[in-house]
């Protein structure tokens, strides 16, 4: 394809040679739908032939159906260099040290125009050039895990990242950044808070929901925010970083085994579930939200459990949902099954007899609520009652993503499922929690400077 037309073809390939420009031509658009003005970019290779796309002076791109295209004039030709700039990362002995490490997350990234894949951003050179500010924060090294997507992430990557904690810790970082995607990074974070237990530093998992070279990306002020707590917090546990707000006042630290990804595109899409936040961060620091949390230490041991079971499983109950499902788990050798249920933790009458024949098959089978807020309380109708009698384990209060985790990271550990219930049922990293607090509840994250000032001053 020449150089002029990157990616075009079809329709809209003849509608640049029509008009006679090019790919990086600045151009004024006439369509039906009115006119537009910006930079034609180049096209995926994957991407259809029917649409013009353009970098408008916002920074956003639009596609352009060509059918609605009435004339096409260039005005200029600016190519545009998406590579962010490299520069040698400061450091300096009076600066605590900090690695990140990375997993395919896209924490700062330019894009790909010809296959329109974001590309991110890893060495401490290119994240000192695309974030200047980390300098001021710590000294940076960087490590390449792997380079996946977040729903690529699974049990091998999770021990990784465990054991190369292990090793981080043990060398004297002082704190530790993993990039993630954003999609499953909470169920990373679980995996995590139970494979390192009690760690002397932060660990601190953040990624972005809009790419860095989106005006609006959160990119850039996450990765300040997580440097941050990684170098100077006090909290030393597995935490997500992201948003709280969906402006970039602050951002929340959240609790591995207590976080969830409530919205698809706000930046503000991590939420504690029945709890609050550990803590705000900003460029000024880290204010706990409460005090019930692991200390930093000067001392670098920490207790590591590699382990997970692969076969198990996360069911998520609907009305009219079938047996052959839990048969299927069972003859597929499927060790572990954790159902999301109904209010307190039901499923229909037709599942009984499955969920029998599994139980008897020496499957461990744990309740939770599709709810996400709240308890199993399986005793309050006969429901529950009958399938505690059939053998179902309640899981308190535990998201079923947790639950799914660590049932996995116990099975990973024993066979014998009175052990895997002892696991399973004692609290490790905040899982189980005596109670959900009043402020807790969905948008009332109780302590948030936000919420509190809804409270006082709105709310009567």
């Amino acid at each position: 394809m020449n150089d002029a037309f990157k990616g075009y073809r079809g329709a809209a390939l003849a509608l640049l040679k029509k008009f006679d420009v090019r790919v990086w031509s600045e151009a004024t658009i006439d369509t039906t739908r009115g006119k537009f003005e910006g930079i034609i970019l180049p096209r995926s290779e994957n991407d259809d032939d029917t649409h013009l796309v353009l970098k408008l002076s916002t920074g956003y791109n639009v596609g352009i159906d060509v059918d609605t295209i009435t004339k096409v004039h260039a005005i200029g030709y600016k190519e545009a260099h998406y590579k962010i700039p490299e520069q040698e990362f400061p450091s300096s002995p009076e600066k605590p040290n900090v690695v990140l490490l990375g997993t395919g997350g896209t924490i700062a990234s330019r894009l790909d125009y010809r296959t329109g894949a974001v590309i991110p951003a890893f060495s401490p050179g290119e994240l000192y050039g695309a974030v200047p500010e980390l300098a001021d924060i710590c000294n940076l090294t960087t490590e390449k895990l792997f380079a996946v997507f977040s729903e690529n992430m699974g049990p091998q990557e999770y021990i990784a990242l465990a054991k190369a904690i292990e090793r981080e810790i043990k060398n004297g970082i002082d704190g530790i950044v993993i990039g993630h995607g954003t999609d499953t990074m909470h169920h990373t974070a679980g995996a995590l808070a139970f494979m390192v237990q009690h760690p002397p530093v932060p660990i601190v998992m953040v990624g972005s929901q809009r790419s860095s070279d989106r005006p609006s990306s959160d990119a850039a002020r996450n990765l300040i925010h997580a440097a941050t707590t990684a170098a100077t917090g006090d909290i030393a546990e597995v935490m997500v970083c992201m948003f709280g707000p969906t402006s970039d006042e602050y951002g929340l630290l959240h609790r591995g085994t207590r976080v969830r990804k409530m919205h698809s595109s706000y930046r503000s899409t991590f939420r504690t579930i029945g709890d609050i936040p550990l803590a705000t961060v900003t460029r000024d620091g880290v204010r706990p939200l409460r005090d019930d949390y692991n200390r930093r230490r000067d001392d670098r041991q920490v207790e590591i459990y590699p382990y997970f079971e692969e076969r198990v499983s996360l069911l998520y109950y609907y009305p009219n949902m079938h047996p052959d499902i839990i048969d299927a788990l069972v003859a597929n050798g499927y060790k572990g099954i954790v159902i999301a249920g109904t209010g307190l933790g039901h499923v229909n009458k037709p599942l009984y007899p499955a969920i029998k024949r599994a139980i008897n098959a020496g499957v461990a089978i744990y309740m939770t609520v599709q709810t996400l807020w709240g308890y199993v309380h399986m005793f309050v109708y006969d429901t529950g009652r009958d399938l505690m009698a059939a053998g179902i384990i309640p899981a308190e209060n535990m998201l079923p993503e947790v639950a799914y985790i660590k049932l996995g990271w116990a099975l990973g550990q024993t066979d014998d499922l009175k052990k895997v219930k002892e696991l399973m049922l004692t609290p490790i990293s905040g899982e189980i929690t005596e109670r959900e607090p009043h402020d807790g509840y969905l948008i009332f994250q109780g302590g948030v400077p936000g919420i509190e000032a809804f409270l006082k001053h709105v709310h009567k």
